[in-house]
């Protein structure tokens, strides 16, 4: 297999070795890596800056990196809330990490809250995980597809039972137990 040909073989043989050597090397440059013909690259978020405010509504199909101030409905497949920003709004995505301030709704298959988020607001969502120091005021409801139609605005009916979670940082409501007491009795 690896021996010499002979020098009458060679103008036949190694012709036809040399032919099926070039056709290998495409496949396995595919095999190993993008050729670029079959995917695109993944294009790098779009990234909104500190300084940088919007009144509206932001959608796109890509990724979105905010770290200024939004006032409006965020819409992407991922989106990153970054320590210096600030959305009022809901955000909808595949994806969401919160490492800022957000006031409204968040919905996503997978909501991560950081160490420095702080969220007033319902989470929708079908794996969340929220990190030692979160701060986080409002309502949890795990949904199998919180992006779906029915996800994303649930009904009231599904209101009542939902449970209130509140923030470390808020002081335990004591007289709530004395009022239920006393209006049982």
């Amino acid at each position: 297999m690896f021996s010499k040909p002979k020098i009458s073989d060679t103008a036949s043989s190694s012709d036809a070795t040399k032919g099926a050597t070039p056709p290998a090397k495409p496949a396995t440059s595919g095999a190993s890596g993008d050729p670029g013909f079959q995917a695109k690259p993944k294009p790098s978020p779009s990234l909104l800056s500190n300084d940088l405010t919007i009144k509206g509504n932001l959608i796109t199909s890509g990724d979105i990196q905010i770290e200024g101030t939004i006032e409006g409905d965020v819409r992407a497949h991922l989106v990153t809330v970054g320590e210096t920003a600030t959305i009022k709004g809901e955000i909808a995505a595949d994806d969401v990490v919160v490492n800022g301030r957000v006031i409204g709704r968040l919905c996503g298959l997978k909501v991560r809250l950081t160490a420095t988020a702080r969220v007033d607001g319902d989470i929708v969502h079908k794996t969340i995980a929220i990190e030692s120091g979160a701060q986080f005021e409002g309502t949890v409801q795990r949904q199998e597809d919180p992006l779906g139609e029915s996800g994303s605005r649930p009904a009231a009916a599904a209101a009542p039972a939902r449970q209130r979670t509140e923030s470390r940082d808020t002081p335990p409501r004591t007289g709530d137990a004395a009022a239920g007491g006393a209006s049982a009795g």
